[in-house]
Parts: structure tokens; sequence; C-alpha cells
């Protein structure tokens, strides 16, 4: 690997620690404030919402200036959310605005590992940058639990500042100052990435002309027969474990009589089995065999069912190790096809863009569901139910599509895997 890409995953690793934190410390905060339930699920879908209002600009933006510094600059967007969460904007407003800084941030993370590097390491790359990014959720959520916690969150707040009045009093706001200097220490590290000798695109002055373009780019990514597969089960996964980040908290609070702090380490256990799955993958698979991984999400569907039967945290930890471990072995092979075809067919920042835009509209369209379900009055046991069945029945019907693509256009496809083939031993 080259120098640059150890930058990145540095780079990515402390704004994506910030980023599971401050969903911990967000959650805390509206709980202190006596909040309604929903408006903690609320949480998930608002932090997709520009992902997907923003995805025909956020691309192009991405492809025209070093993404070095669209990531700085979306760094500072965070920052800029965080500190509104401390002077009063509603948590729900101000976490919606770090999603626009998160945004904007994904099409240059991933767009410049085409940049960067050859197709013959972007397995194992997407390997190690998911590998790591699931490290930062481990250490992410049990860092915003453990800031909450009276422990940490007593000193913090101790903490007494010259000249400055803070106006910081609970311990979910001393944890969301805290997380200002992880952003801000992201950002440093964007500055240190170097420059990769790509030429940047023209971006045109009227944004709204950037949306022909999008859609054009989206619809060709569908069209493609091994675009549409690989996008439309990452846009499957991301956006039911969007949401089981959430609906583990609410899960482990009902079945275990968990707290915000205790329940936010079994959000860490998935991510840890979702790290060794997708390092295993990144290690033993191929671009051309990226479709061969697609049962595995069936089996997660299965698994997340199985959840309800479980009240004991010494089966629950093992248990919820192995499904995350399931959805890294299934996410990177099925990433790294759809950068490929993405980079070949569009760029590397608008496929991430259209990316993006799929699974956070999935993330958007089932947290919405979930929020509302939840105001109704659904039980954390019906919504693990209802998303274990949408993992398994839409992932067969995948397999299915697939299936049928093979028979129907076998030549295509047999051509599509010898590029990706070739690609992939050769770079």
């Amino acid at each position: 690997m080259k120098r640059g890409f150890y930058t990145i995953m540095t780079a990515q690793f402390f704004s994506s620690l910030a980023d599971n934190a401050l969903f911990v410390a967000a959650i805390e905060l509206l709980r202190t404030r006596g909040a309604p339930e929903w408006q903690s699920a609320a949480l998930v879908p608002l932090f997709a919402l520009f992902y997907v209002v923003l995805a025909p600009f956020v691309g192009a933006f991405a492809d025209a200036k070093p993404k070095g510094q669209v990531m700085f600059i979306s760094n500072a967007i965070k920052v800029v959310g965080c500190l509104l969460m401390l002077v009063g904007v509603h948590p729900l407003l101000a976490y919606t605005l770090v999603g626009l800084g998160a945004a904007a941030y994904s099409p240059a993370k991933y767009g410049i590992l085409t940049e960067l590097l050859p197709p013959s390491q972007l397995v194992k790359a997407n390997g190690w940058i998911e590998g790591l990014t699931i490290a930062s959720i481990i250490l992410g959520v049990l860092l915003g639990g453990q800031l909450v916690a009276p422990w940490i969150s007593d000193r913090l707040l101790a903490i007494d500042l010259p000249l400055l009045h803070t106006g910081i009093t609970h311990p979910a706001e001393a944890a969301i100052g805290a997380l200002v200097l992880v952003y801000a220490l992201a950002a440093w590290f964007n500055t240190r990435i170097p420059l990769t000798g790509v030429t940047p695109r023209h971006m045109p002055k009227n944004p709204l002309a950037l949306l022909p373009d999008f859609w054009r780019c989206n619809s060709r990514l569908w069209r493609d027969h091994l675009g549409q597969i690989s996008l439309s089960t990452t846009t499957l996964f991301w956006g039911v474990s969007g949401n089981l980040r959430y609906i583990v908290l609410a899960w482990a609070g009902a079945a275990l009589g968990y707290s915000t702090t205790q329940a936010s380490s079994l959000v860490g256990v998935v991510a840890l089995g979702t790290a060794v799955g997708a390092v295993v993958a990144s290690l033993r698979m191929r671009l051309d065999q990226a479709t061969r991984v697609m049962p595995l999400g069936i089996a997660m569907g299965v698994l997340v069912i199985c959840m309800n039967f479980i009240d004991n945290v010494w089966i629950a930890a093992p248990f919820l190790v192995l499904l995350g471990g399931l959805g890294g072995f299934l996410v990177v092979p099925m990433n790294a096809l759809l950068q490929h075809r993405g980079h070949n067919l569009m760029g590397a920042g608008r496929s991430i863009a259209v990316q993006n835009f799929n699974e956070q509209a999935c993330i958007l369209s089932l947290g919405a569901l979930y929020s509302f379900s939840t105001a109704a009055g659904l039980s954390a046991f019906a919504a693990i139910t209802a998303f274990g069945l949408v993992v398994a029945g839409f992932m067969w019907l995948i397999m299915k599509w697939h299936q049928h693509n093979q028979r129907a256009h076998p030549h295509e496809l047999e051509r599509l895997m010898e590029i990706a083939r070739r690609d992939d031993l050769h770079g």
C-alpha cells in the first residue's frame, strides 16, 4: 500500500470514531431533556437525509477538488454541528448538519482509493479501510457510552476553562464538547493527505445542471448487470445495519435492562464481528468472486430474527459477533465490485455518490418507518423481526435477480467478470 493510504485510514478512523461517539451522546442528550423515544430513533434517518438530498452534488464536488481538501471541509461542518448542540439548537437539527458533513466526506473517502491504488488492491484496501471504520465504530460507540457515564462526565464537567463560560451542565453536553477535539484531530490528518495526481473534473457553475448527469449515472449503474447486483446488495446491507445500530441499543434495554452506557458495548460487539469479517474477506476474496457471498445475506437476516430469543448477555455477545462477521464478509467484496464497476462507468466520486444515495435512501426509509412505528408503540422485538425478514427476503430476491442475469446475459457477465479478474490480477 502507498504511504498516503495510511494517512487516509488514520483520518477516516478519527472522523468515524467521533461520528459514532456523537450518536450515543446525542441519544443521551435527548433522553436527558425528556424527549420521546421516537426522537432518538429519528437520529438515524436524519443523519442520512443530506446523503440523499445532496447525492447529485457531493460526488461531482469530490471529483472537482483534491479529496483531502473535501474531507477537511466535511469535518469542519461536523464541528459546527457539535457546537450548535452545545448552544441550545435542537439535537435533531444539529445532528442533521453533522450528517451533511458526513455526506460530503464519503465520496472523497472512497473515491480517493481508486485514484491512489490499482484495481488489484481495491478489495484489500476496502477490507482494511472498512475494518478500520468498523473498529472506529466499536471504539466510538464505547467511547460515547463511557463519556456519558458518571465516572468520566463528572471529570469533564469539573474542567474549568479560564475566561470562558461554556454553559455545559450535562454529561451528554460534556461528551459532545470532547468530541469536537476528535473531529479537529481528524481534520488535521486530512491536511496531510497527498495529492494523487488525478486531474479534477470540471464542476458546472449551475449546480442544478448536475441533476441530469447524476440520474444518468444512477441509471447507468442500475442497468449494468454486475453493478445492479452489487449496488442492491450493499444498499440492503447498509440500510439495515445503519438502523440496527439503534435497534440493538433499544433491544439491550428491553431484553437485558441495560442503560445507554451498557447497551453501547453490545453495539460495539456487532461492529467487532463486522471488522473481523471484513478483514477475512479482504484476504480471501477476489473481485470476480464477489457474487458468491450473497447467501450470507439470507443467513444474516435469519440471525437477526433469532435475537428475539436471547436474554442472556453471555449468549448475546458471541451471537452478535457472528452476526457482524457475516455482514463484514458479505459487504467488502460486493463493495469493491461496486466501486470497480462504478469507476469504469462514470468515475470514482460520481459512482460513490450514487452508491451513497441508494444506501442512505434505504437507511432513511427504514429509519423513518422504525421511528414512526416506535411512536405508534411498536416494540423492539417486533422491529427486529421485521428487519430480519427484510434482510432475508430481499437478499433472496437479489440472488434470483443475479441468476436471471446469468441465464439472460451469460456472455456479457462473463466478459465483465473477466475484466474484474484481469484487473484484480494485474492492477
